[in-house]
């Protein structure tokens, strides 16, 4: 894992009052990541999914150090990232909330053929491995391979998350009337 450290390479003049007020309005696409590093499965909700490149196909997303999670998804040699919709709303909460076993109720979940946890009923999903990791002052930066797709079409209304609150898309949010 490749870091960069606070050495003084890196300064700014924006506080992280600013910089997080920025992005609180500024909308996101909603997943859950899913693992199993081998000591059981580990879960949380990221905004933070995005793609790099479709050849090869690449994603990147972002992992707080503080989430109980990111050591397990950190070892894991693949996760699935689920794209959330608006009717699994219930799993943004679920993978966002602390101190609690994401899985505890196993009719809700169950394994891909290749070991990795997955939830039903999220119609779109990749499954990845991790090519590099990038530590930055609190956080990592995943840059991964997707692997394999689902076969199901995306959301007409996927989740996004906006100024600390949860929002499906949908054709009333249409501008441009195509």
């Amino acid at each position: 894992m490749r870091s960069i450290e606070d050495d003084g390479e890196i300064e700014s003049d924006v506080t992280p009052e600013q910089f997080k007020g920025v992005f609180r309005t500024h909308p996101a696409g909603v997943a859950l990541i899913t693992a199993d590093p081998g000591t059981g499965p580990v879960a949380l909700t990221a905004t933070s999914v995005i793609s790099v490149s479709a050849d090869p196909p690449v994603l990147v997303f972002s992992l707080s150090e503080l989430a109980s999670s990111t050591p397990g998804i950190r070892a894991a040699s693949s996760f699935v990232i689920h794209f959330l919709d608006r009717d699994r709303h219930d799993l943004a909460v679920l993978g966002s909330t602390s101190g609690i076993d994401r899985f505890a109720d196993t009719s809700l979940w169950t394994r891909l053929p290749t070991g990795e946890p997955i939830f039903h009923g999220v119609p779109t999903w990749i499954r990845a491995r991790p090519l590099e990791s990038v530590s930055v002052k609190g956080s990592t930066l995943v840059i991964a391979l997707a692997l394999q797709v689902s076969d199901a079409p995306g959301s007409a209304e996927p989740l996004v998350y906006h100024d600390r609150t949860w929002h499906a898309l949908g054709d009333h949010s249409r501008l441009d009337g195509r």
